[in-house]
């Protein structure tokens, strides 16, 4: 993907079908690329941020269970309404603040910072790399033809999407099974992974401005990084659609 104009054809032309919106009308997503991140480890940057993502989970699993934590709870819903079991494939948050309490996972610097903005906001996150992706994402419910590529015990293996289930996907196929569970390891993030399309998933309790405080600390997290950041963002929801453009 290359150039402003790319870009903004990408995020222009991405959609989320209408039997999403039937599932769960009050969705949304937001959908944001970000380009020139420099490349790191893990670091003070991205560690106290965890420490933050840390906290904050701490604090919510002290007062409820993980299960009754709003915007998880809401999720698990979901989940169950297009016949996924929850308590066995978990959305992205719900498996994040889990892991929380005793440690989030150190990767690399840009994995760790959207980590712990997802479990910091309570919101799911997902990180596709721009430059192995095809095209424009799309939102859409499988039919069940869908293939998708994962790894089991280290060997590459094909699946195919359960009927029903929501599915990110690009011009090749699945990027995300299951709305916000498994991500695709072809548009997977990596070591060498300067640009990005950022997608965060949301649904009621959480509201619109909690939605984009976590779009806004994520990208003045990266910005913070280095003067060649730069990312367009969209929010596609049901009943409204907004755009916006940051140098």
């Amino acid at each position: 993907m290359n150039g402003t104009q790319s870009v903004q054809k990408l995020l222009q032309s991405a959609r989320v079908a209408p039997e999403i919106f039937k599932l769960r009308p009050d969705y949304r997503a937001l959908l944001m690329v970000v380009e020139g991140i420099p490349l790191a480890p893990s670091d003070n940057v991205s560690e106290a941020l965890l420490g933050e993502a840390e906290n904050t989970a701490k604090n919510l699993l002290s007062k409820c269970a993980v299960t009754q934590v709003p915007h998880i709870a809401a999720w698990r819903e979901t989940y169950k309404a297009f016949g996924a079991k929850p308590q066995k494939t978990r959305n992205s948050l719900e498996a994040l603040t889990r892991r929380a309490e005793g440690g989030l996972p150190r990767v690399n610097r840009l994995t760790d910072i959207y980590n712990a903005i997802s479990v910091k906001h309570q919101v799911p996150v997902g990180g596709e790399d721009l430059d192995k992706y095809d095209g424009s994402p799309f939102l859409i419910r499988a039919s069940g033809q869908e293939q998708f590529q994962a790894f089991s015990s280290g060997e590459s293996q094909t699946e195919f999407a359960t009927p029903g289930e929501p599915i990110w996907c690009d011009d090749t196929g699945i990027t995300c099974r299951r709305w916000n569970w498994r991500q695709g390891p072809r548009t997977a993030l990596s070591d060498t992974t300067t640009n990005v399309l950022f997608i965060f998933d949301a649904l009621e309790p959480l509201s619109d401005s909690a939605l984009v405080a976590a779009a806004d600390e994520l990208l003045a997290t990266l910005k913070d990084l280095s003067l060649e950041v730069k990312s367009s963002r969209r929010l596609i929801g049901a009943s409204s659609i907004a755009h916006s453009d940051e140098p």
